[in-house]
């Protein structure tokens, strides 16, 4: 996962450039913020997200575990916005420390999404706001499998795209509340979309022929928060 990352971390961050305006308008519209939050952005990548929350709130940490796509994030930062490597899996802060804590189109690339949110929820204070951002799979199985053979074949790092009834289940396991969700379909161009997870030769061959007919993507935005009690 780490090579893949690190070779398209610049293709990455040029897209998330693009949207950078579209995502900084969804995070004021979703999030119930002050502006004197602490924020924790897991996955950050080249740091849409962090970026994204850094004029909305006081502080905002990036947490990834590839040097080249935190290289692409630090030349993007403001002043408020830290950007540091650390495994999602054992997030490097004291329980209870971030009033915000997201997670954006990283968690399809984690054996075990459970343990990650297992430690988002355990660094967000009682009470605090959790956002999780993922591409979404159909409820129907058949449908879902042949979108996770494809996204694959794209992308090796890929290990499970999750239906919406998967995730309120691991949010039900964790004890999350959820506030607010939606469901964003983005137009897809499979070439440059091949382009992004570097995928080339034969392996471009076999994710072409298992593309979806439609060019979209459907994108699940999860407001939720951790009860005080």
């Amino acid at each position: 996962m780490h090579k893949r990352f690190g070779e398209t971390a610049a293709a990455i961050a040029a897209v998330q450039d693009m949207r950078a305006e579209e995502t900084e308008q969804r995070l004021a519209r979703l999030l119930p913020l002050t502006g004197e939050e602490r924020a924790l952005d897991v996955g950050t990548g080249a740091g849409a997200i962090a970026i994204g929350l850094a004029s909305l709130v006081r502080e905002v940490v990036g947490v990834d575990i590839v040097p080249e796509v935190l290289a692409e994030a630090r030349k993007r930062a403001t002043e408020n916005t830290e950007f540091l490597e650390g495994d999602a899996e054992n997030l490097p802060f004291p329980t209870d420390s971030f009033d915000v804590v997201c997670t954006a189109r990283t968690l399809h690339h984690i054996a075990r999404p459970e343990v990650v949110l297992f430690e988002m929820t355990r660094v967000l204070r009682p009470g605090g706001v959790m956002l999780v951002v993922d591409q979404i799979a159909s409820n129907d199985p058949l449908a879902a499998i042949e979108l996770n053979q494809f996204e694959r074949a794209r992308d090796p790092s890929t290990t499970r795209i999750l239906a919406d009834v998967d995730l309120r289940t691991l949010f039900d396991s964790n004890g999350l509340v959820l506030r607010r969700s939606e469901m964003v379909v983005e137009e897809r161009d499979l070439e440059r979309y091949l382009d992004l997870a570097a995928c080339h030769g034969l392996d471009r061959d076999r994710a072409r022929a298992l593309a979806p007919a439609r060019p979209t993507a459907t994108y699940g935005w999860y407001v939720l928060s951790r009860p005080t009690v």
